[in-house]
């Protein structure tokens, strides 16, 4: 079996208050920000190949410079790691099993990401990124392009993501997937599944 993992908030936690906590006295009002800008529209654009530059122009200048702001203090963001999961996923390579990642992540700051947790540039046979395909998580064509690039039938690659939307993508491609929310229930999927 092949196993594919998402990044964020499967094995790195991401928590996007942390790059606005400098400019709000807390993060309730960091989430009426998110909610006034449309911040999490706005990312998944970046995570479809939308670089800096461009984010920053489509904002208006009001929010500009604090939206700027966020790809300097990006890795405040990803600081932690969910170390159970990496732990499950060692189990599994031991195992036998070949080790993927597939993310919607921007260009700009997975080459952070990367440089803060450099296990992500080791740990995977490969890992295709969002950004830098032009397409994202649901859409079918980001999975099937896993799928093609490492010779790969869908029925034989097993999809874990925090997104119930992102894990029905896969299920759609014609994968199996588990819907991630915290390690010991992976670790109770996986072991159900026969796969630990």
């Amino acid at each position: 079996m092949n196993i594919v993992f998402d990044i964020g908030n499967v094995l790195i936690a991401w928590e996007p208050h942390a790059a606005f906590r400098h400019a709000f006295d807390d993060d309730a009002q960091i989430d009426g920000f998110f909610d006034e800008v449309g911040f999490f529209e706005w990312n998944l654009e970046q995570d479809r190949g939308r670089r800096r530059a461009e984010a920053v122009a489509a904002v208006p200048d009001a929010h500009a410079a604090l939206l700027d702001g966020y790809f300097d203090r990006f890795h405040l963001t990803i600081a932690r790691k969910i170390t159970d999961t990496w732990a499950l996923m060692d189990r599994l390579r031991a195992k036998g099993h070949g080790i993927f990642g597939l993310t919607n992540f921007a260009p700009d700051t997975w080459d952070v990401a990367l440089q803060l947790h450099p296990q992500l540039g080791e740990a995977f046979a490969d890992v295709v990124v969002s950004g830098h395909e032009g397409m994202i998580k649901p859409e079918r064509q980001i999975y099937d392009l896993l799928c093609r690039r490492n010779l790969l039938s869908p029925s034989d690659c097993l999809f874990i993501d925090d997104s119930a939307a992102n894990a029905q993508g896969a299920r759609n491609a014609g994968w199996q997937a588990h819907h991630f929310t915290s390690p010991d229930i992976l670790r109770r999927d996986l072991t159900e599944r026969g796969l630990l």
